[in-house]
């Protein structure tokens, strides 16, 4: 009959949209029945999803479609392709998981791991906790300390191919997805260090997998998994709510608006916010210095090109895979039919860009959208055009990419690489590691020389809260009890009145001769591989008779 398909051509649309087509034997029970419109209607390959009926936990119940039925499984899980990307770069960060020193926020997690809290100035509780308990486990074991990052990065390599499945990706597609997040240089480098983003970002990429699962099944379970995972990660980072309101935003604009309608978002959204009571009681008593945080960071950003180097750097840090993959799933998402049911993704992906980039946030954190968007590009990828010509482009992207991932790792012998130069505001990702046992080194080389009465009122303050953190961790001889005024450290107490000597930790005497009426200096530290100011080129400075009691002047030196 005229507009109407043949048995053929419902075949060809639903292959065209990822589904598969067999008898109703063979259909899930409790899964989402997608109904093929009409030729008059829509196009072929356009899916109806209809979730009238619903079981207890919000699962919609199969129904029969005109013709042939479809089975709304996914394809199968490239289990061992998957595991083995997974592997490899695991393995690839376990080789040289100890290489180096010390991250300077790695110092930091330590030192604030010695002072537990329920929350801290720049961050949830989650890490010093974290790092408290493996230092305690291994005390000095760098391999111990960064294994669970490992492990994040692994798990989140295999959600990432997951979520390819989940729009209906077959084997290519999935191996192309877990090889895009695997050969990110920054996603695969923050995998090989005890960091915020090395958890937080695992994090975003479960709790957008679990979205899209819920946009398949209409399971309201799914929703309060992702809020366990909201709940994780308001204790690392204060990020994740940005990605839900983008979100609300996104299914607002192009739906399914009945998410907002489910029970279990609002349920899940308020255990998730109880959570995070000890943290908000913490903030207010010390003056909400987490909100303070995003103007230094805004300020930071400047360095590296502010807010119009915001894309290129979101790009650049997604890898030369991982750029392709994230801009064609950004569009597969937005126009591509097949994706349709997931277009709030798109938008999501969008929103978030846009929000960070406005507020003046650092590039990476947009980066746990990455996976959601690399998955709908790969599966677009292999399923459009012919396939020799995918695999032209492909298989010279995915090697220069594991070359590009594997030259980020830290393989070079210290002897040969250069030193840094002070204007290159990107160094710290590198040098970060180095110089921390030379200024421990050097400063207590200056206590020694101390008298002794001396000695026995000094402290040491640092202005830099890496610094400090370093002469925490490496107190090259009984140095005296360490301050600093410099982000998180600045409200682990001040010094205590009766500190009457100093050793000022800072590249110049100016802050020193501010607070003492006798600045004189007394030691050198200048790692050749050293950050200049914080661990190259730096000064310890003996400040000597204090113009006011520490208690006094301390709440005016601390800074974010």
């Amino acid at each position: 009959m005229a507009g109407r398909p043949t048995a053929h051509a419902w075949r060809r649309g639903c292959a065209a949209a990822g589904v598969y087509v067999g008898a109703a034997a063979h259909k899930r029970p409790g899964g989402p029945a997608l109904v093929l419109a009409g030729a008059a209607e829509a196009s072929p390959g356009v899916l109806t999803v209809d979730h009238a009926a619903n079981t207890k936990f919000g699962r919609a119940m199969t129904t029969t479609t005109t013709g042939a039925d479809i089975e709304t499984s996914p394809p199968r899980f490239a289990r061992a392709g998957v595991g083995a990307v997974a592997a490899v770069s695991s393995i690839a960060l376990l080789v040289f998981l100890d290489r180096y020193g010390y991250f300077g926020d790695e110092l930091y997690f330590l030192s604030a791991g010695r002072r537990l809290s329920f929350g801290y100035a720049d961050q949830g509780p989650a890490l010093p906790l974290i790092a408290h308990v493996l230092d305690s486990v291994a005390p000095g074991s760098l391999f111990v300390l960064r294994l669970p990052a490992v492990l994040a990065t692994a798990a989140a390599i295999v959600i990432s191919a997951q979520i390819a499945r989940e729009f209906g990706g077959g084997r290519g597609a999935q191996l192309l997805a877990a090889g895009g997040y695997a050969t990110s240089p920054f996603l695969l480098v923050q995998g090989g260090q005890l960091a915020t983003n090395s958890f937080d970002i695992p994090l975003w990429v479960l709790i957008t997998w679990l979205l899209v699962r819920w946009a398949r099944t209409r399971d309201d379970r799914l929703l309060l998994w992702a809020a366990v995972a909201t709940a994780f990660a308001l204790q690392i980072k204060w990020l994740v709510p940005i990605l839900w309101i983008c979100v609300g935003l996104s299914v607002l604009l192009v739906g399914p608006r009945e998410l907002l309608r489910r029970r279990f978002l609002w349920v899940g959204a308020a255990g998730a916010a109880l959570t995070t009571i000890p943290m908000l009681v913490w903030q207010a008593g010390n003056g909400w210095p987490q909100l303070a945080m995003g103007s230094v960071i805004a300020a930071e950003n400047d360095t590296v090109g502010g807010r119009p180097a915001f894309v290129p750097l979101a790009l650049f840090i997604a890898g030369l895979l991982g750029g392709v993959l994230l801009l064609c799933g950004v569009w597969a998402l937005l126009r591509w039919e097949p994706l349709r049911p997931f277009r709030f993704v798109g938008v999501t992906v969008v929103l978030t860009f846009v929000v960070f980039m406005v507020l003046g946030g650092r590039a990476y954190y947009v980066a746990g959208v990455y996976a959601v968007a690399m998955a709908a590009g790969a599966v677009w990828l292999t399923r459009d055009g012919p396939r020799r010509r995918r695999k032209i482009v492909a298989v010279p992207l995915i090697a220069a990419s594991a070359a590009l991932a594997g030259w980020s790792l830290p393989w070079q012998p210290e002897r040969d690489i250069p030193p840094v130069s002070a204007d290159d505001g990107m160094a710290t990702l590198t040098y970060g590691r180095f110089g921390w046992p030379e200024l421990a080194e050097e400063t207590a080389a200056a206590y020694r020389d101390l008298t002794d009465e001396e000695r026995e009122w000094a402290v040491v303050i640092a202005e830099s809260y890496w610094q400090a953190s370093a002469l925490d961790n490496y107190p090259d001889g009984d140095l005296p009890a360490v301050y600093s005024p410099g982000r998180g450290w600045g409200y682990f107490g001040a010094p205590p009145d009766d500190a009457t000597t100093v050793l000022y930790v800072d590249r110049y005497p100016d802050t020193a001769r501010e607070l003492c009426a006798h600045v004189d200096p007394v030691g050198r530290a200048d790692a050749r591989l050293g950050i200049p100011g914080v661990s190259r080129d730096v000064t310890i400075w003996k400040c000597v008779d204090p113009r006011q009691p520490w208690s006094t002047i301390w709440p005016s030196l601390r800074r974010l």
